[in-house]
């Protein structure tokens, strides 16, 4: 039997069966029994492919009203039917004739309220091109959808990632702002599924983001208000996919890097998007590559500074900030240098040091037994360690800005400086603060390569008194940075005399048996320069010290040639002057030994080599 559609007046021919089946309430069928079957589903979509327009007409009229919620899996294949209808017929985009009657058919399919059935009417929706209200609707849907964390699952087998990624990629940022706001909200919320996050790099994701980033950064010259509301969105997407191993080259490629430092200096006083940025950087500038990228961005570093001023009292974003100017200045002298250069470098570091030392020094002294209590309540715990976290990071960036050659100086000679660290020192103990003194430690042994400094110079012995615990605790880390500490103040009398009257160089010598070289060689530093005054040797002598020395050079000596030099130089001054009765015979032979090896085994060779690599001419 031949039925005419009245859309297109084409003929289709239906069976009586087919009438009864593609119609719920037929003869044969009572309201009990809305049940279709996917047969219904392919002659269906035969039927579109013959006439799009039959779509209208049955889903309006009859499937409907009468579909019941347990038919939602056939409707999304109904969904997928009539996608890939129209695209053999080349009816997808504004090509199909009644295009605007199977939009209204899938809007109405939306009351249903299926995220499994929404996610496909969206997915047609976007390919039939819709525009205006009608796109930024569609795209609010798929951001409620993505809310939700037990939906991912249908974003991994869904073609609509790429048609989001070509919106932002596409859509004019002056009149679609609303529409790329749920976008970037959406793409934000599914990044955070590692299967998604390997799609979105697999779509070039980070090149959308980067036109994207100038396009709107354009657009912000026109008083473009929401850009900020998209870069929020937009950032958090960038902060996700910097937890990829993969994105990294992307990031480098595409100068997102560079790109994020134009965003920064738009929106400083923006605290999501500067935290959101500072997260990015702070991932990224762990690996060599990344530090060079962000390095070689212009005035970076006096940006750095501004939003540190700019966001003080903002501990999270303020702890990044140190983090990322941390690792930028750990391994190059140009960045700082550059830092230091920087207008106000000194004095943002310092007030934020002094700013974040003052909030919480309380907790680590000690009250007086009985005395009654009047000071202010103490900070939060989580509070305590943020503040105490600001302080890691910004002393860390103290330490490596003094391996500069034309800094260290500058800082040693800043009594801000050496005043804030001692203080630190003293006010802080191992249990709660070890990180901190330990970094602390560190800066103040790259400051005493400066000792014509005045400022540190007066400080030297006070220092000294003040490293004492450290020596005494039980942190080997704590330890370790101590000793080279003493190492390098032992070289004034008054330390070293300080030294020998709290028998700290009885701990010394232990340190020789720690058979770790590190500690080995910091050890030897000290006695090294306590052995230059004559009355210090004995009591060094009494204490082991040739003995372990020797132990030192045996055990160490041949694979690590600096330890073996310093172990030496140790030994050089234990029995200069007349003491050689310092070393018994058993040292002495042992001492003979190590020369007769170098004799025999390295001097030929090193004479040999030395005698091929002169020039010609010069070759006796």
């Amino acid at each position: 039997m031949a039925k005419s559609c009245y859309l297109c007046k084409e003929n289709i021919y239906l069976t009586s069966k087919a009438r009864k089946r593609l119609h719920p309430f037929s003869s044969s069928a009572s309201r009990s029994q809305k049940v279709f079957s996917f047969w219904d589903v392919c002659f269906l979509c035969e039927c579109l492919r013959r006439c799009p327009e039959f779509d209208m007409i049955f889903f309006c009229n009859i499937w409907l009203p009468a579909m019941p919620a347990s038919s939602v899996d056939r409707l999304c294949d109904l969904c997928d039917g009539l996608h890939g209808t129209l695209a053999e017929a080349d009816m997808l985009g504004r090509h199909c004739k009644r295009r605007s009657g199977i939009l209204r058919t899938l809007f109405r399919l939306i009351d249903l309220n299926s995220a499994q059935l929404n996610l496909r009417i969206a997915t047609l929706c976007l390919a039939l091109c819709v525009s205006g209200n009608n796109l930024l609707n569609i795209c609010k849907l798929i951001f409620q959808i993505s809310r939700s964390e037990s939906n991912d699952l249908l974003f991994q087998n869904d073609s609509i990632i790429e048609s989001f990624l070509d919106i932002l990629n596409n859509e004019d940022v002056s009149s679609s702002g609303e529409t790329l706001l749920y976008c970037a909200g959406t793409l934000k919320f599914l990044s955070g599924n590692s299967a998604i996050l390997r799609i979105l790099l697999d779509k070039n994701c980070v090149g959308v983001a980067q036109k994207l980033i100038q396009r709107l950064c354009r657009a912000e010259d026109t008083n473009f208000t929401i850009a900020g509301h998209i870069f929020v969105q937009l950032t958090a997407t960038l902060r996700n996919l910097a937890d990829h191993p993969d994105s990294r080259p992307l990031f480098i490629s595409f100068s997102i890097l560079s790109e994020l430092c134009v965003v920064l200096r738009h929106h400083s006083k923006d605290p999501d998007i500067c935290t959101n940025i500072s997260r990015i950087y702070s991932k990224l500038s762990s690996y060599s590559e990344c530090r060079l990228a962000l390095a070689q961005t212009p005035n970076c570093y006096q940006l750095f500074l501004e939003l540190l001023n700019k966001h003080h009292q903002k501990q999270d974003l303020v702890v990044r900030l140190l983090f990322i100017v941390g690792n930028l200045t750990a391994k190059s002298d140009e960045a700082r240098w550059q830092l230091f250069q920087c207008e106000g470098c000194m004095d943002t570091l310092l007030q934020l040091y002094d700013t974040y030392q003052r909030r919480d020094d309380s907790p680590h002294t000690q009250p007086q037994k009985g005395a009654p209590s009047h000071s202010e309540p103490k900070a939060p715990p989580g509070k305590v360690l943020q503040d105490e976290d600001v302080l890691v990071k910004l002393v860390r960036v103290l330490a490596n800005m003094c391996i500069h050659p034309a800094v260290g100086p500058a800082l040693a000679n800043n009594a801000t400086c050496i005043q804030l660290l001692m203080e630190t020192l003293e006010l802080r103990c191992v249990q709660e603060s070890e990180e901190l003194l330990v970094n602390v430690a560190a800066t103040i042994n790259n400051l005493s390569f400066y000792p014509g400094s005045s400022v540190f110079r007066r400080s030297q012995l006070t220092m000294a008194k003040l490293m004492l615990k450290l020596v005494l605790c039980s942190s080997i880390d704590a330890m370790l940075e101590a000793t080279r500490v003493y190492g390098n103040l032992s070289r004034s009398k008054d330390v070293r005399e300080f030294i020998m009257q709290n028998r700290v160089h009885q701990f010394v010598v232990t340190l020789l048996d720690s058979k770790s070289t590190e500690m080995c060689i910091s050890a030897c530093g000290v006695l090294t320069n306590l052995a230059q005054d004559p009355p210090n040797r004995a009591s060094l002598s009494v204490e082991g010290a040739t003995a372990k020395l020797v132990d030192c050079l045996r055990d160490f000596g041949p694979g690590d040639w600096q330890l073996g030099g310093q172990v030496c130089q140790a030994l050089w001054n234990m029995i200069s002057g007349g003491s050689e009765k310092l070393l018994d015979t058993q040292e002495r032979e042992s001492l003979d030994f190590h020369r007769a090896c170098w004799e025999l085994e390295f001097l030929p060779v090193a004479q040999k080599l030395m005698k091929t690599l002169q020039p010609p001419d010069q070759r006796a």
